[in-house]
């Protein structure tokens, strides 16, 4: 489905992918190496295929969407070689991270160049609005960072504890890609917030089933070890779900694993996850985010990029990796 959504903006997705490789360039090339190492790792670009789908669903006929994209991409990416150094990740997208591959301070620092280019970018396109809903939004996505971090190894983390985690570290790009989009299209207030909105619940489905793929994928299809965030003691909801409605020993399993971290158990506690139900409710909390994500599209011109984004949402849930 990624590749018919993609198929919808075709010329447009061309003219993003060689916008990214003329964008990394650098004289230093440690920056080109780790950037296009990343880059070229794949990807389906859902977050800029957004900003796509949504300027030319709004009439837009210029050509600053392409770089509003790119800024999209390139904040994505950033938040990637970063977190792969905050959670010690070893594999990205089937392949080592780049960390794994170079060391930390490389990651970090190359992380901060594609940060800055983004908003090099931003000042090229000049608009004060589009500027502060990013600078809001690289500030929210730090916070939500922060907060994990926070939250890790805390097994009294709640449920509501966790979904402020995701809104900020993963959906609130999503909305930021969405409402920027209809920014430059010079779309009225009513429909900003509505594709804001759609965004975010559409971000927050692709983390919740991030998180269940977490306990039921598999490494090759997703491209990243199955277990990594039980290994890094981080709360997602289908370890909150299982405490709350299993058993004693569900519990304290789970609290124990938490706490310490590692994999040492990982058997039994994806079998104790899925035999709770957590799977299923997560994934149902999902389905939510979706339903009310598409109904966010119904003040859209009906044409074939509202039926791309309704496409892009429920690629979200649908998702094996």
């Amino acid at each position: 489905m990624v590749a018919h959504i993609q198929q919808i903006v075709a010329g447009d997705f061309a003219a993003l992918n060689e916008s990214v490789v003329s964008q990394l360039h650098s004289e230093v090339p440690l920056i080109e190496s780790i950037g296009h190492y990343i880059i070229d790792a794949g990807g389906k670009r859902m977050r800029p295929v957004l900003v796509l789908l949504t300027s030319r669903n709004l009439g837009y006929t210029g050509q600053d969407h392409i770089g509003l994209a790119t800024v999209i991409e390139f904040l994505h990416t950033a938040t990637l070689l970063h977190d792969d150094v905050v959670d010690m990740s070893e594999m990205r997208r089937g392949r080592p991270t780049a960390n794994t591959r170079w060391d930390n301070p490389s990651s970090v620092l190359v992380g901060d160049f594609i940060y800055s280019r983004a908003f090099e970018l931003l000042v090229n396109i000049g608009d004060m609005s589009i500027m502060d809903v990013m600078a809001s939004t690289t500030n929210r996505i730090s916070e939500g960072e922060v907060l994990q971090l926070v939250n890790q190894r805390n097994p009294r983390a709640t449920e509501a504890d966790y979904m402020q985690v995701i809104l900020n570290k993963t959906a609130i790009l999503f909305a930021a890609a969405c409402k920027s989009a209809a920014i430059l299209a010079g779309a009225d207030a009513h429909i900003r917030e509505s594709l804001h909105q759609f965004g975010l619940q559409v971000g927050l489905a692709f983390q919740l089933v991030d998180d269940v793929l977490d306990y039921s994928g598999s490494s090759a299809t997703m491209g990243k070890n199955v277990g990594d965030d039980l290994a890094e003691g981080k709360p997602t909801l289908p370890l909150i779900y299982t405490m709350q409605h299993g058993t004693d020993a569900d519990r304290a399993l789970i609290e124990k694993a938490i706490t310490g971290g590692g994999l040492e158990q990982l058997d039994a506690i994806m079998e104790t996850v899925i035999r709770s139900g957590a799977l299923d409710y997560t994934r149902q909390k999902a389905g939510e985010c979706i339903d009310t994500a598409l109904k966010c599209l119904d003040c859209l011109p009906d044409n074939e990029y509202r039926t791309g984004l309704a496409q892009v949402a429920e690629a979200a849930l649908n998702r094996d990796s």
